[in-house]
């Protein structure tokens, strides 16, 4: 399921950073989905159990995208793919957000995920600078 690292590559520490968030927001978004997943008293589902499911997609691009960028030989191809885990940084933290305020038992772990996303962003910055 994890994207494989090319032998010329070295292990960076934003993309093992990636991994644990996507072992995080997995693991997050099986809390939500038993807690989201039963109709509302109106016969509805809850719309918030969507952004559990966007938040495992949105993780698990980021590796991929992160590899993408460190392979490219051009600058500009190399921001390209830099400018798209920029993007899905951002989304992945909305989400958080977003599932922040829903009635499930698995906004408890939603702070532990966006301080992981800090700390992302914070590699994120210095390896922008550096590709």
């Amino acid at each position: 399921m994890y994207p494989t690292i090319p032998k010329h590559l070295p292990y960076s520490p934003l993309y093992q950073k990636a991994l644990d968030i996507f072992r995080i927001s997995r693991s997050i978004s099986h809390y939500f989905v038993d807690d989201l997943c039963y109709l509302q008293p109106n016969g509805k589902e809850d719309p918030n159990i969507y952004f559990s499911g966007d938040i495992v997609q949105q993780s698990n691009s980021l590796a991929p995208e992160i590899l993408k960028a460190e392979s490219q030989t051009f600058s500009e191809d190399k921001h390209k793919y830099a400018a798209q885990v920029n993007r899905l940084t951002n989304r992945l933290y909305q989400n958080c957000e977003r599932l922040e305020n829903t009635h499930s038992n698995g906004k408890d772990f939603m702070p532990l995920l966006r301080k992981e996303l800090r700390i992302f962003r914070k590699l994120q910055r210095t390896w922008m600078l550096t590709l």
